[in-house]
């Protein structure tokens, strides 16, 4: 279970991600119109996991610097955005006032989301919550905050790909940890906690939620993928061979 002190080491390992990478490139992420799922940029066009989202009233939880939640605003939907970490949402009101493109911030971490009940109609989280928050708890807020018959849909690191990464370097081709065992993982030198299940255990804590799962997309990279210009330790040929990346798509009936 996340903690008080979990929390707090995320909001500083992303401070210092914050300062490190969103300088241009957040400038890039928020001018680019095209939805887009992963590092290897897999369209949303080619797998309409979204669908149209026009009029929907959608909370991206764990949105950082607020590019997706502005490219969900830019198609019609009524969007908020949350984060825990200050410094990311500075540059997401940066952003907004650079773009006009306007819409609510909150501050807060995934686990304990303070907007109302059953307020929208769809849930999202690209790595965000769906890595660095405890999925016993952001995904009970993210049931609660849905109306019946909304989805949350949320994009990670692969249960495979943790298993093939080192400590150090980049990702392998062999084992390196136990399947059975990736469930909280502190890299060294990192002091940020990344959370994960089994897939055994997605699909219980979905359903023991409350959510029926409808879809389990694998991601594969493009044969026009490049490796991401920060996100470098996964080589785009491992990811055409293996899922490094998964999108689950669940419905609160």
């Amino acid at each position: 279970m996340s903690s008080p002190d979990s929390i707090a080491a995320n909001i500083a390992a992303w401070t210092r991600r914050n300062a490190e990478y969103t300088g241009p490139a957040a400038a890039r992420a928020w001018a680019s119109t095209e939805l887009s799922w992963g590092k290897a940029g897999v369209p949303e066009a080619e797998l309409d996991v979204l669908g149209d989202v026009n009029g929907l009233d959608v909370v991206e939880l764990g949105c950082g610097t607020a590019f997706g939640t502005a490219r969900l605003a830019r198609l019609g939907a009524h969007v908020v955005g949350v984060d825990p970490t200050p410094a990311q949402l500075e540059t997401a009101r940066r952003m907004q006032r650079e773009t006009g493109i306007e819409f609510p911030l909150v501050e807060a971490p995934g686990e304990t989301v303070p907007l109302p009940d059953a307020s929208f109609d769809l849930v999202v989280s690209e790595h965000g919550a769906a890595a660095w928050a405890d999925p016993q708890r952001w995904l009970p807020e993210a049931h609660r905050l849905l109306r019946s018959g909304g989805r949350v849909v949320f994009l990670h690191t692969s249960p495979l790909a943790y298993c093939c990464f080192p400590d150090v370097g980049k990702i392998t081709e062999q084992l390196q940890r136990p399947y059975f065992e990736v469930h909280e993982v502190v890299w060294p030198g990192d002091d940020g906690v990344e959370y994960q299940l089994t897939h055994a255990e997605w699909i219980a804590l979905l359903r023991d939620t409350g959510f029926v799962v409808e879809r389990l997309i694998e991601l594969q990279a493009t044969e026009s993928a490049v490796t991401h210009e920060y996100y470098d330790d996964v080589p785009v040929e491992w990811a055409r061979r293996w899922p490094e990346e998964e999108i689950w798509v669940a419905r609160k009936p």
